[in-house]
Formats: C-alpha cells, sequence, structure tokens
C-alpha cells in the first residue's frame, strides 16, 4: 500500500479508539477472571461483549501496524518514481548486465530508452504474444530473453513486485534481505571466541585457543505464481496490465514465501526459523538450533500470576545486543490468548499502540503479526518467537523475475508463468528465541 493510500487521521482515530477499547477489555477480563472464580462458570454475554471488543482491537491495531510497517519496508531497484536520468541510465545498464550474464554475454551500452523500449515490447508480448512482435520490438526483448521462451520484467516493474512483497510479507519487513545474481550468499558463523588468560612480567606464555570459523550457504529456490485472464480480455482490456499482473504476482510469491520464512523445511524452498531443534544444553549457544524456553503448559500458559514468567526468562535469555531490538512473532490466535495475561503486579503484558506509527507491545517489546506462526493450543507448539530478525535471518533473493506466456494448456486462458528465486535461513542463531507451549 502507497503511503498516500493510508488515512494518517483514520490511523489517529484508531489510536484513540484502542486507548478507550483496551481500558474496557481489561476490565471485561478482570470480570471474567472473577466470575470463573466464584462460579466456575462466564457468562454468556460477558463471552460475548469480550469477543466484540477482541475484534475490534484487532481492525484498530492491523491499521496502527499497517503504518509501523510501512515505514519498516524496503525499497529496490526504480520503483516508478522519478530519477536522475544518470542512476537510470546506470540502472538499465546493471540490469541488463545481470539478464547477459546468465547467457555468457556481455554488453556495454544500455539506458533508460532502451528499456522504456522493452517495457512496450513486454506488455504486448504479454497481450498478444512474441509470434506477433515487430523486428525492432522482438530486438528490444532479446536482453531479457530465455531459453524457454520467457522474458525477465524490466527493472521497474521488478522493483514494484519486490516492493509489494515488503508491503504484504511481514517477514521481509524485519529480516535482512540481500540481491543477488548468483545461485547462493554464503557468509561466515564466528564459532567461539579467541582465548586469553593473564601472566606475570616473566612468566611463561602457552598458546592460547584460536577461534574457529564456520561458513554458512542460502541457496536460492524457485517459486512461481501463474496468474492467467482470457485472450479477450487482454485482447481488449483497457486495465493496467503492468498494475494487474504485479499485484498478482506479489500476492502469491508473499503468502508461499512466508510460510517458508517461517516452518519451511530447506529442501526445495527456503529453510525456516521454526525447522530448527533446541539447544542441546539451556543458554549454551549452539549453531545448528534454536533455543526454546517451555511454558509449563501443554497447550497453554502456566496459571496467573506466573504466566508472565516464560516471558522475562526468554527475553534475558538473550544477549543485550540482540535484545535490544527484539520483536515478538505470532499469529492472531496466539495474540488473543497473550493479551489477557498479567504479572505479578496484576499489570496487563501486553498494551496497545498508544500512537501513529508506533507498535503494541508486550513486555515492552514490539509485537508483529505473524500468521504463518503455529496456534499456541496444540501441545509442543513453538507458537511464539522473539528476536532481532534483521541479525538472526537472511533472505536472499535471485534478481529477476520471469514470465513465461502460455496461451495453449488451458483455452480459452493464457496463463503467465511467472518465476522468482529466493532464498532464506538463519544465520545467527543467539539472534532468535522461540517458546514452546508444553511441560
Amino acid at each position: 500500500m502507497p503511503k498516500d493510500d493510508l488515512d494518517l487521521t483514520a490511523v489517529t482515530e484508531a489510536v484513540a479508539e484502542v486507548k478507550k477499547n483496551f481500558e474496557t477489555f481489561k476490565d471485561s477480563v478482570s470480570e471474567e477472571a472473577l466470575e470463573k472464580k466464584l462460579r466456575n462458570a462466564v457468562d454468556p454475554l460477558l463471552t460475548e461483549r469480550l469477543e466484540k471488543i477482541t475484534e475490534d482491537l484487532n481492525e484498530k491495531q492491523e491499521l496502527i501496524d499497517k503504518l509501523y510497517t510501512q515505514q519498516r519496508r524496503k525499497t529496490i531497484f526504480v520503483d516508478g518514481q522519478q530519477v536522475d536520468e544518470d542512476e537510470l541510465d546506470a540502472k538499465a545498464l546493471n540490469w541488463a548486465k545481470l539478464n547477459m550474464r546468465r547467457k555468457g554475454e556481455d554488453i556495454a551500452d544500455y539506458g533508460h530508452e532502451q528499456v522504456a523500449e522493452y517495457k512496450a515490447a513486454f506488455l504486448r508480448y504479454i497481450r498478444k504474444d512474441d509470434k506477433v512482435l515487430s523486428g525492432d520490438e522482438s530486438k528490444a526483448l532479446s536482453v531479457g530473453s530465455d531459453p524457454d521462451g520467457g522474458y525477465v520484467v524490466y527493472p521497474d516493474m521488478s522493483g514494484r513486485i519486490v516492493t509489494r512483497l515488503f508491503e504484504t510479507s511481514p517477514v521481509r519487513s524485519y529480516a535482512s534481505v540481500q540481491l543477488i545474481s548468483t545461485d547462493a550468499l554464503e557468509g561466515i558463523h564466528d564459532v567461539d571466541e579467541a582465548a586469553s588468560g593473564w601472566v606475570s612480567e616473566t612468566g611463561a606464555r602457552t598458546e592460547t585457543a584460536t577461534p574457529q570459523l564456520d561458513v554458512w550457504r542460502i541457496p536460492v529456490h524457485e517459486q512461481y505464481a501463474e496468474p492467467r485472464a482470457t485472450q479477450k480480455l487482454l485482447d481488449d482490456a483497457a486495465i493496467d496490465m503492468e498494475a494487474w499482473l504485479a499485484a498478482k504476482v506479489a500476492d502469491k510469491l508473499a503468502r508461499t514465501e512466508n510460510t517458508a520464512f517461517v516452518s519451511g523445511n530447506g529442501i526445495g524452498k527456503p529453510r525456516g526459523f521454526l525447522d530448527y531443534g533446541d539447544f542441546t544444553a539451556a543458554g549454551v549457544s549452539q549453531i545448528g538450533a534454536v533455543e526454546q524456553f517451555d511454558t509449563g503448559v501443554n497447550g497453554g500458559f502456566a496459571a496467573s500470576p506466573n504466566a508472565g514468567d516464560v516471558f522475562m526468562d526468554l527475553v534475558y535469555g538473550m544477549k543485550a545486543r540482540y535484545r535490544a531490538n527484539g520483536v515478538w512473532a505470532m499469529n492472531r490466535t496466539t495474540l488473543g490468548a497473550v493479551r489477557k495475561l498479567k504479572d505479578g503486579d496484576n499489570n496487563f503484558l501486553w498494551q496497545p499502540s498508544f500512537q501513529a506509527g508506533e507498535p503494541a507491545t508486550l513486555a515492552g517489546y514490539a509485537v508483529a503479526d505473524f500468521e504463518d506462526m503455529p496456534d499456541y493450543t496444540t501441545t509442543g507448539a513453538l507458537a511464539i518467537a522473539f528476536g532481532d530478525w534483521a541479525a538472526g535471518y537472511q533472505i536472499v533473493d535471485r534478481q529477476g523475475v520471469r514470465v513465461l506466456r502460455d496461451p495453449y494448456t488451458a483455452k480459452p486462458y493464457v496463463k503467465l508463468y511467472t518465476t522468482k528465486r529466493v532464498g532464506g535461513d538463519v544465520i545467527d542463531f543467539d539472534a532468535i528465541k522461540l517458546m514452546a507451549f508444553q511441560a
């Protein structure tokens, strides 16, 4: 969603309503707890009222969170904005060089005028197929052509797709994202520290332990979208084909990759942060494992007032340099239960946004809506995560979104088979902690 589409007045009003409704919510939760204690039952009218308040809180908080996420989003390529001509030419040449490199060729001259020609030819290809292109149009498309007959979308359209991915994909808004032109991103794990010791002026110096390094590698995997339209619509429609295709592709890719970033197994897809086992020894850093903190109850939280203990254990089980940037991740079902939790002083752990552009907080740290996280009600579910996501999780994008036009296999529809390559994995296992709902 572009910034101009977000009504800041509505966001400000939502903040005021959240403050008001949260007070009512707290009173209703306390009333619910009292009825359970005195009558071992809850008045259905109270339950209905609490559900309505919760629903309204969710709606208003979502509007506030959109502004917060929007402020964090990252922009890649040229996304339709006016830029300096020299800068635009440089971006165009870089795009062309990367495409030609895949074919084992090189190109020395390519600017924004050639991109404009490519764009016009590409949109005609989507509508009519490349068999009806003129010689000049076919020549313009040669830079982005692939051996299988597809074409790489032009820079500004690719930028729109990627920008939309950031807007709709919460993991991308928090994790580190790197654009590459190879098939993998590699880096180094600093496994341990160098050893040292005290020594007198003339004392013997023995050799100390040397720190160890370990290589990590994140390959890119192919994901796809396949929007379709009738040939008649493509021939006659006055709609913006570029915007239509970008929106369809970005929506599919976002839903596909979000699930993988959270729970993917790394086989043919990114590896999610939930796919790793627990530390062998609590509090002892371990590459290839993400530390887990048990709630003490299968599919639930400990009884009040101890429910908040696991949150404090988890937060302060993380090193200070990561904790400062910590953000909670959970789905709405789990958040609904978390909102009712209190600390030993009878204060709610969750607090709403108190001003536009600020997120809701839990134990003093921002809360993000990761709908691909599991529900807390399942025994052993890793339903809550806390982390410095930029330090802990790396997303890798392979430059280039490809489109293959298929008018044959689903007549009268034309399928626009679109692919993008992406990878993801944990790179710093100290930067993420998980909450396990088990005894």
